[in-house]
């Protein structure tokens, strides 16, 4: 496998930087983040960036996975400059190692405009092996990255991991979580090792993550497709965007919104082929019976969500914008996979947004959601 961060940006992104530049939006940083000060999203409009969706790797966490969970299928290596892993759930390198080094993630977000990452864990997630060891992974985690905040309190805020199989395990591990310097929210996975995210058994989970007033963001793992999707990378390209539909979708047919009225859940990859299916969705609810257990039709829950900007088309964050509005769309990078963003504040630069709408998906709508100080 190639190293994601070493690849070109896409035809896409260049358009879209050579157009924004010619238009006179891009805003240029010099300086380090911490340095330079806010990006302005106009005039007289400051807002720190705030990218979402951010993946981070801590050597606590790849140890434990490669020598207790050894025994579960897993391993983990590094090499001079990269590192690899694999368990049952996936794995993934090599990959670089600014995926763990917090001082080259710093000189990343600075070249790249981004004044504060909110830390997530991407593949494998916690749900591989058995239940001590999944709840240790979680912890060890979180704890480093809540480490990871309180050295750069300015930078980092974290989206807690949890141990999902178990219910009692993730609302211990949540509540001890929510105690840690710079959790802002919870992450985990569009299925839960093949269970879907309405299945009875999280409920108490989302009920105290509602309670604690915690957002929840989601991304794809064991995604559906199977050997149809083995080729061409599709099991990213297209297995991404389609699990995370089938999440949404699940959390909106199966009631878990209506039971959680107060849950803000957030969609990666600009909320995958939900948003451009719910037309279709909305025509199930009205002619199968199977659908109708909803008060209201599908599209009404759009709004229950936010969509982070890593979609590769400027014209899908116009629909979003259009449809669901421009409140809730946040900053993503997908750092620093090869399918993320270099740059991501420049390509919604690129967009051509208004001074406020520009404010609002840089920073200021995930300050919002993660409740951050202004």
């Amino acid at each position: 496998m190639q190293c994601p961060c070493c690849l070109s940006k896409t035809r896409r992104q260049l358009l879209g930087i050579m157009a924004a530049t010619a238009g006179g939006l891009l805003v240029t940083r010099l300086l380090p983040a911490s340095a330079a000060g806010p990006i302005k999203g106009g005039a007289d409009i400051p807002v720190r960036s705030v990218d979402i969706h951010a993946h981070y790797y801590p050597e606590e966490f790849l140890h434990l996975l490669g020598s207790e969970g050894k025994a579960f299928g897993g391993s983990y290596t590094r090499q001079e400059t990269t590192f690899s892993f694999a368990t049952p759930a996936g794995g993934l390198g090599p990959l670089p190692l600014k995926f763990i080094d917090v001082q080259a993630r710093l000189l990343d977000m600075d070249h790249s405009g981004v004044d504060v990452q909110a830390l997530s864990l991407s593949v494998p997630m916690v749900y591989w092996a058995d239940r001590q060891l999944n709840a240790r992974l979680a912890r060890a985690w979180n704890d480093a990255a809540s480490t990871v905040h309180r050295q750069h309190p300015q930078r980092f805020v974290v989206l807690a991991t949890l141990p999902m199989l178990e219910a009692d395990d993730a609302i211990a591990e949540l509540e001890r979580a929510a105690e840690l310097p710079g959790v802002r929210g919870v992450y985990m996975g569009t299925n839960i090792n093949g269970l879907d995210l309405d299945n009875p058994r999280f409920a108490p989970v989302f009920a105290r993550i509602e309670q604690l007033g915690l957002p929840v963001f989601l991304h794809p793992q064991q995604t559906v497709g199977g050997n149809r999707l083995s080729n061409y990378y599709l099991s990213n390209l297209l297995g991404n965007p389609f699990d995370t539909a089938i999440a949404a979708s699940h959390l909106i047919f199966g009631g878990v919104l209506d039971q959680y009225p107060l849950l803000h859940v957030s969609l990666p990859h600009a909320g995958g082929a939900l948003p451009i299916l719910v037309g279709r969705l909305d025509a199930g609810w009205t002619s199968r019976p199977e659908t109708r257990r909803l008060a209201q039709k599908p599209s009404s829950y759009l709004t229950r969500f936010s969509y982070d900007t890593v979609s590769h088309s400027g014209p899908v964050l116009d629909y979003l914008i259009a449809n669901v509005g421009i409140d809730h769309l946040v900053l993503g990078s997908d750092y620093c996979f090869d399918m993320g963003y270099e740059q991501p504040v420049r390509f919604v630069e690129s967009v051509g947004l208004g001074p406020r709408e520009k404010a609002a998906v840089l920073g200021a709508n995930a300050a919002r959601i993660l409740k951050l100080p202004v």
